[in-house]
C-alpha cells in the first residue's frame, strides 16, 4: 500500500457572478473575521462564526481575504 492514495471530500461553497468567483472551506475558517474586516468593499459578513459572502456583486477580486486569511479558508479567482 505504499502508493496508495487518500481522497476526501472537502466541503467548499463556492460563490460567483461574471467577474469573480469566491471559494471558502467552512471547515477551515475559525471565524477571526480578519477577512471581513479588511474587504473595502464588505462583500463578506459571518453567519455562525463562518465567513460568508454577502454581495459577491461588490467584489473588485482584491484578494485582499484571500491574502491575508491565517488558515487558507477562502480563495478568490479573477475571472
Amino acid at each position: 500500500m505504499a502508493n496508495a492514495q487518500v481522497q476526501t471530500a472537502e466541503k467548499i461553497e463556492s460563490t460567483e457572478n461574471q467577474k469573480v468567483k469566491i471559494s471558502i472551506v467552512p471547515r477551515y475558517c475559525k471565524g477571526c473575521e480578519i477577512c471581513v474586516k479588511l474587504c473595502p468593499t464588505q462583500v463578506l459578513g459571518m453567519e455562525m462564526f463562518v465567513v460568508k459572502v454577502v454581495d459577491i456583486d461588490k467584489c473588485n477580486a482584491c484578494a485582499a481575504c484571500e491574502l491575508r486569511c491565517p488558515d487558507f479558508a477562502i480563495f478568490i479567482d479573477k475571472k
